[in-house]
Parts: C-alpha cells; sequence; structure tokens
C-alpha cells in the first residue's frame, strides 16, 4: 500500500490561509480608510463649530429654509449655528434621559412656538427631576402679540431664546429604544416627540437653549451642550493599517514556505 505524501494537505492549508490571510488585510485596510474619512469629516465639524460659537446668533431656519433638512448639505449649513426665538414655550415638553457634566438625569424638551408661526422643540436643559416647579414653564404665560387691552397697542411679551441649532438623533441612545408610549425617551428624536406632542408645524431641528444667568432654583439648566469633541481617528487608522501591514507580512511567509515545501523533494514512499 503506498502512503499519502502530505504535500495534498498541506497545500490545501495554505491556501485556506492564503484566502484568510487576504480576507483579514482587506478587511483592516477598509477600517483603515474608513477611519482616516472619519477624521477628516470630525476635523470639519470642529472647525465649522469654532467658526459658529464666534459668530452673532441670527434668526432660526423657519419653513422656508427647512427645504433638504436632514441631508448632508443640510446638516452641515446649519449644525450647532447660534439662533433665537422669540415667543413662548406651550407646555411643559418631555424629559429625555441624559448624562451630563452635572450628573445623570434629564433633558427637557418642550414646544416653543415663535411668534412667526411655527413651533421649534427646546431643549431648556437639564434637572435631575422634571417635576420640580421651575422645571415647567409658567401656565398662565401670554401668547405672543397679546395687549393689555382693547385700546391699548400691542406690547412685547413672551420670551426669547438664544441656543444652538442641533440636528435630530432618531431612534434612541444609551443601547435603548425610545419608548413614546410610555413616556419613556432616551434620544432627542425631534419626529417623534412632535408627534407624540401632535404638533404639526414643527420644525426638523431642536435648539439647545444656552445657560440664564438670573434662573431660579430648580429651573432647567441650560448651556451644556457637548462642544468638545473626541478625536482619535488617527490612531484607529494606524493601528488598522499596521494590521493590515502584519497580514501582507504573514502571506509573504506563507507563500515562501510553500516555494520551499515544493521545491522539497517528497519522502518516499515506505514499503
Amino acid at each position: 500500500m503506498t502512503a499519502t505524501t502530505g504535500r495534498g494537505p498541506s497545500r490545501r492549508a495554505r491556501i485556506a490561509a492564503i484566502v484568510l490571510i487576504l480576507i483579514a488585510g482587506a478587511g483592516f485596510t477598509a477600517l483603515g480608510v474608513w477611519q482616516v474619512e472619519r477624521r477628516a469629516w470630525k476635523l470639519d465639524l470642529i472647525d465649522r463649530v469654532e467658526a459658529r460659537l464666534a459668530a452673532a446668533p441670527t434668526p432660526a431656519p423657519g419653513p422656508a429654509e427647512w427645504a433638504g433638512a436632514g441631508t448632508p448639505g443640510w446638516d452641515r449649513a446649519y449644525e450647532y449655528r447660534p439662533v433665537t426665538l422669540t415667543g413662548r414655550f406651550d407646555g411643559p415638553g418631555v424629559p429625555v434621559k441624559a448624562v451630563t457634566a452635572l450628573g445623570s438625569g434629564f433633558w427637557l424638551v418642550a414646544p416653543f412656538t415663535d411668534t412667526r408661526g411655527f413651533t421649534v422643540l427646546v431643549n431648556r436643559g437639564f434637572v435631575t427631576d422634571p417635576a420640580t416647579p421651575n422645571a415647567a414653564p409658567a401656565p398662565d404665560a401670554p401668547a405672543p402679540g397679546a395687549t393689555g387691552g382693547d385700546d391699548a397697542a400691542p406690547v412685547p411679551v413672551g420670551e426669547t431664546v438664544v441656543g444652538l441649532l442641533r440636528l435630530s438623533e432618531p431612534g434612541g441612545g444609551f443601547l435603548r429604544s425610545n419608548q413614546p408610549g410610555a413616556g419613556r425617551w432616551f434620544s432627542r428624536d425631534v419626529a417623534a416627540i412632535s408627534e407624540t406632542l401632535d404638533l404639526a408645524d414643527a420644525a426638523p431641528y431642536f435648539v439647545d437653549a444656552a445657560a440664564t444667568p438670573d434662573a431660579p432654583d430648580g429651573a432647567p439648566v441650560g448651556g451644556l451642550t457637548v462642544l468638545t469633541f473626541r478625536n482619535s481617528h488617527l490612531v484607529y487608522a494606524l493601528t488598522w493599517f499596521t494590521l493590515a501591514a502584519l497580514s501582507l507580512v504573514a502571506l509573504v511567509l506563507v507563500l515562501r514556505r510553500g516555494r520551499s515545501t515544493a521545491r522539497r523533494p517528497a519522502p518516499s514512499p515506505r514499503p
């Protein structure tokens, strides 16, 4: 009987190893390229935010400017823009789970009716307990445009909110999905919150209110928008590219070993 030389199984093992190495190398390279792209996006975001923070607030975009909201071009043009709203809060809003520099608690997101005739969800700020008295707007706040009497001239009423325009956060957060029916919110999902509050004319964005120095005790603490962005993408990219390079080294070693084995004479079969 003739024994198996062992060349067949060794060749198949080398081919399998080569395929696995090529797949791993391609994957590592793709991840490295992705991190390079993420780094470029992050640097662009940082530059845009820094430039906008130095600009004076402008009126928040109205319905005429909402076309294209949610597209990359619109988002780049408006995200983190300092804006102003003038009008009144219409209801207490909803609490959204939050973790801030002040600890764990909630963002208080409430509808704000602008004097121009549309509604914007405003993140009034951070509270540890949304049930505190000063966490909700006064129920008897006058409507924008109200007058002091039949013969009185219109007087400016309501309030002005200054803050940063933010993009919607659909789905949820903290590895949990929003549960509108149960009143449990883990992200500031503009569309879902607007639907829950029955807001037909709500803007497709929300506004993070700035800090209010003279706010009463228990009022939401504004101005906690995170404006520092972690940028470790270069380290990640170098890590993935290093692994891709090691995959190339492993491929060379496997190929060399295969050639060495091919040149080696096959063992004589035992009688």
